[in-house]
């Protein structure tokens, strides 16, 4: 198997858009740019599609769904393989009637759709009411294998999930992706606002740590309103970012429409894990509770006392 060594890298974090028509114009020249200026593999925000819907529950909004294939892929495969370059897009997919997932699709230089990954930590919070449109992933954690190197892709709320980027790792991913669609409650002071973006990009640095892997984050920026919805919106933080192995941020953006570049320089994961081993000292023996919600000692107790089988 062909060894890769560097990842020219593209992160488009841009504002949301309306339409599907309004969002292909700006992405498509946005790959453009990205292939002209020598990346081989660019990342778009989740579910760039429309503005973030999920900002309330409405049957109305089932409308963006679309299979795979379907348009979205038809129209980055078309771009991938004019342009030479792998596409990580995403979308709202319509699995069969009345099955839905919050899907990302990459597609390969020669226009291939080499695979996909299907978010499998579905969030229902205030402002992000996925659950009532996405059914979680059954795809698992393995990397998509591609001409320029196996992809671990992830989206958004996965992020916040160690055990999501460590299944990746042990799978072969060369790298984590993660489009993202997360921002601010306006209606929250400056300081929790800072904590939540610190908290956010040091989740991300963690498992590019834990892991010895290459990590990128890409969202979206500014507000978005919906009608009906949090009447407040939601303004997406942005700040969009790529780190090494070791998870030393190589680059990062503000909370504007950018494109991030920076290599990936996949040997770097070799050499880490040798001067930080951590995958080596792991103690699978003792880590069958991972499998547990939670470990309840006190029922524990009580069934040894009466006797009963573990």
């Amino acid at each position: 198997m062909k060894e890769h060594k560097n990842i020219p890298l593209a992160v488009v974090q841009s504002i949301g858009f309306k339409t599907r028509a309004e969002s292909f114009d700006h992405y498509a020249n946005a790959i453009i740019e990205a292939s002209r200026s020598g990346a081989s593999l660019v990342l778009l925000p989740e579910l760039h599609n429309q503005y973030y819907f999920a900002q309330k529950e409405s049957s109305d909004f089932f409308s963006y769904a679309e299979s795979i294939p379907g348009t979205t892929t038809d129209f980055y495969a078309k771009l991938a393989k004019e342009n030479n370059i792998v596409i990580v897009t995403s979308l709202f997919e319509k699995r069969a009637k009345g099955l839905y997932h919050n899907t990302a699709v990459v597609i390969d230089k020669d226009g291939s759709i080499k695979g996909m990954y299907r978010k499998m930590h579905i969030p229902d919070d205030p402002g992000y009411y996925e659950k009532y449109y996405f059914t979680p992933g059954d795809l698992g954690f393995k990397p998509i294998e591609t001409s320029i190197g196996k992809l671990g892709v992830l989206i958004c709320w996965d992020q916040w999930f160690p055990e999501a980027a460590r299944l990746m790792a042990l799978n072969g991913a060369d790298c984590l992706l993660y489009p993202t669609a997360i921002g601010f409650n306006p209606k929250d002071d400056t300081q929790t606002q800072q904590k939540q973006l610190n908290a956010w990009r040091l989740i991300q640095q963690s498992h590019a740590v834990a892991n010895g892997l290459p990590v990128a984050s890409c969202n979206r920026c500014g507000l978005e309103l919906i009608e009906d919805a949090l009447p407040q919106g939601i303004n997406f933080w942005g700040n969009s970012f790529i780190t090494g192995t070791q998870g030393e941020i190589l680059t990062s953006a503000a909370d504007k429409p950018e494109i991030l570049y920076a290599d990936l320089k996949l040997e770097q994961t070799e050499k880490t894990r040798q001067a930080w081993p951590y995958l080596r000292d792991r103690r699978v023996d003792y880590y069958q509770p991972l499998n547990q919600l939670h470990i309840d000692n006190r029922l524990l107790s009580l069934q040894t006392s009466l006797g009963e089988p573990l």
